[in-house]
């Protein structure tokens, strides 16, 4: 009777002699390598980076005051009225000014994706308070070939009739505000998982990484539950720092250096992404926690990010507000730029010495307090009134001084 092959092969297995088991090898170490893994979706508001940058830039814009002022054939004169106290005071009854534009560049870079919708209230007329429209409360829709509505909470609205600031022009849509959610988006993604990668590598069980080699005990310990159990009963102690407690003969335990964050230059890509951020965002990297604080790089950020991003809120407030067409809106970004208290001295004196400013202007210009007497004008190292230059001595020819 001839056997099928399968039949030799089974015989064939019984004649060889057993042949000696191997020992396991495991690394203890992190139970899944998922816990490393940055899934899901992350706001650019739950980005610290992010964040710190925006309300770097919201709280400028906010500090600065808002003035109304009037075109005259001398100048531009600044106007104390109802309008102004209600923009620049109290804009709504629950907000004050500080607040109230600083959600407005808020929601313009983060939840409103470019956009935030301010809603004013009239009562007889009159305008009462400018009411902030959540950013999820609003949508934007074209109407015609250039123009568009919008919807607050389902009521649409024409644009006229709310305050629309956009923190950029769409391409396809002039009308619409784009924001840096884009642009923004992989860089976020690499700051998280960075944050996520440092945070695996401190909360790992086993410091260092340990490989633990069992010899001749490769059926019990081949499971999950088997090398489960060696860990309980000799390894895994109490208390940190617990010297192991194993069976000499039976296993073997080698400590394993591991991977660092240094090893893994998390460093320097934290770095570089805040760069990145900083950029995007127009600030400066050391508002982000990178390079050293220069005062030069202050003042060009104030002048060439702040005051643009200031100029889009003063031209829709002076565009639905202000019905005159010589009167505006102005920020006054004087307090945001980083002077040196003796320069500030030394502009205020110049100007009071060549009869630019007044004494209180200069006292104002240093934060005090004004004194009375000094609301003249004065010029030259003599100080006296700038009608009274005519009237002295040495100019009229007697030789006294």
């Amino acid at each position: 009777m001839r056997l099928s092959k399968k039949r030799k092969g089974a015989a064939a297995a019984r004649d060889r002699p057993a042949q000696q088991e191997r020992g396991v090898i495991f690394l203890g170490g992190w139970n899944d390598d998922s816990d490393l893994a940055c899934a899901g979706y992350t706001t650019l508001a739950q980005s610290p980076e992010v964040s710190a940058g925006v309300d770097q830039i919201a709280a400028l814009v906010a500090a600065m005051t808002i003035h109304k002022m009037r075109n005259t054939g001398s100048g531009n004169v600044r106007v104390n009225d109802e309008l102004a106290r209600l923009v620049d005071v109290t804009p709504n009854r629950l907000m004050g000014r500080a607040l109230f534009i600083r959600w407005i560049v808020r929601t313009m870079y983060l939840d409103g994706n470019g956009n935030a919708v301010v809603l004013p209230h009239t009562e007889d007329g009159r305008l009462r308070e400018l009411l902030p429209i959540p950013a999820a409360y609003a949508t934007y829709y074209p109407d015609g070939l250039f123009g568009y509505r919008v919807a607050l909470a389902g009521r649409p609205y024409d644009p006229d009739e709310v305050l629309h600031f956009r923190l950029n022009p769409d391409s396809f849509y002039p009308w619409l505000g784009a924001g840096y959610r884009v642009a923004l988006a992989d860089i976020v993604d690499s700051l998280n998982q960075a944050a996520k990668t440092a945070k695996g590598f401190m909360r790992s069980k086993w410091k260092p990484s340990i490989i633990i080699k069992v010899d001749a005990l490769t059926r019990e310990f081949a499971g999950p539950e088997g090398r489960r159990k060696l860990l309980d009963d000799y390894v895994r102690g109490s208390e940190a720092g617990e010297p192991f407690v194993i069976p000499a003969q039976q296993f073997d335990v080698q400590a394993v250096k591991p991977l660092t964050l240094s090893d893994l230059a998390l460093a320097d890509f934290v770095k570089l992404d805040k760069r990145a951020v900083a950029s995007i965002l127009g600030v400066p990297s050391f508002v982000l926690g990178v390079g050293e604080f220069r005062r030069d790089e202050w003042n060009n950020f104030v002048s060439a990010k702040i005051m643009p991003l200031a100029q889009i809120i003063e031209q829709e407030l002076t565009r639905k507000l202000i019905l005159s067409d010589d009167e505006f809106f102005r920020f006054n970004p004087r307090a945001l730029y980083n002077y040196d208290l003796r320069d500030i001295a030394t502009i205020a004196d110049d100007q009071y010495v060549r009869g630019l400013m007044t004494g209180n202007e200069a006292r104002d210009w240093l934060g005090l307090s004004p004194l009375d007497g000094l609301d003249e004008l004065v010029i030259l190292e003599n100080y006296i009134p700038r009608g009274m230059i005519a009237e002295q001595n040495k100019l009229g020819g007697d030789g006294n001084a």
